[in-house]
């Protein structure tokens, strides 16, 4: 970031950004169709291809589109719940992602004008209570997640708060967060995990540098 004593706000992906989570979510969509092993490697591809998308989205697409046999909505809501419960306890207990922790301790101490938001895919419910098993609610202004879509979450909290879009910057490994920062404006740091952003993007390997590039 070039401008970086106007920075205003950080809005953070949660899963693979702050707690390293994809494994854990990956292997989940595997049991969760693993009754289908002919499509199994495509669901696994749409899962890391889209990180940012709700999960309810992805088991639709995966039954109408590759199975030909779309859900209901109570069935959908079924395998959701299914997916909740093979996932939430294990990603209150995964890692963090290298400085991550690190990066909200700091800037809560040296830097507290600098608003941080949580923008996620996860269900908000969900992604709330993780948060405060975790211990991490103190950091964020806002913890957000689907199903409102990560576009309309952060145009709402930019004019919420008061925020200007040139001021604020998006954390995110996948590709709907580049797409999300873009859309509304943001600038954009990558956390490179599964997927590959677009040349002159800015990549850190996790988010050890991140200071250095933001504070």
């Amino acid at each position: 970031m070039s401008n970086r004593k106007k920075l205003q706000a950080i809005f953070f992906d949660f899963d693979g950004v702050i707690v390293d989570s994809t494994s854990v979510k990956t292997a989940a969509f595997r049991s969760l169709f693993t009754a289908y092993p002919e499509i199994l490697d495509r669901v696994v591809e749409h899962h890391l291809r889209y990180g940012g998308i709700s999960r309810v989205e992805k088991i639709r697409w995966a039954h109408a589109e590759l199975l030909g046999r779309p859900l209901s909505e109570e069935a959908l809501a079924v395998e959701a719940k299914r997916y909740s419960e093979m996932v939430l306890d294990a990603v209150v207990a995964v890692p963090y992602v290298p400085g991550a922790l690190e990066f909200l301790q700091r800037s809560r101490r040296e830097y507290p004008e600098i608003l941080l938001f949580v923008v996620s895919g996860t269900p908000q419910p969900e992604l709330r209570e993780v948060t405060r098993r975790r211990n991490l609610d103190h950091y964020f202004v806002e913890v957000l997640g689907s199903p409102t879509h990560k576009p309309e979450i952060v145009r709402q909290q930019l004019k919420k708060h008061n925020l200007q879009k040139e001021n604020c910057v998006f954390i995110g490994d996948a590709l709907t967060d580049y797409e999300t920062a873009r859309d509304t404006g943001l600038g954009f740091v990558g956390i490179q995990q599964v997927n590959r952003f677009p040349e002159g993007t800015v990549i850190l390997p996790d988010c050890t540098g991140l200071a250095g590039v933001l504070l």
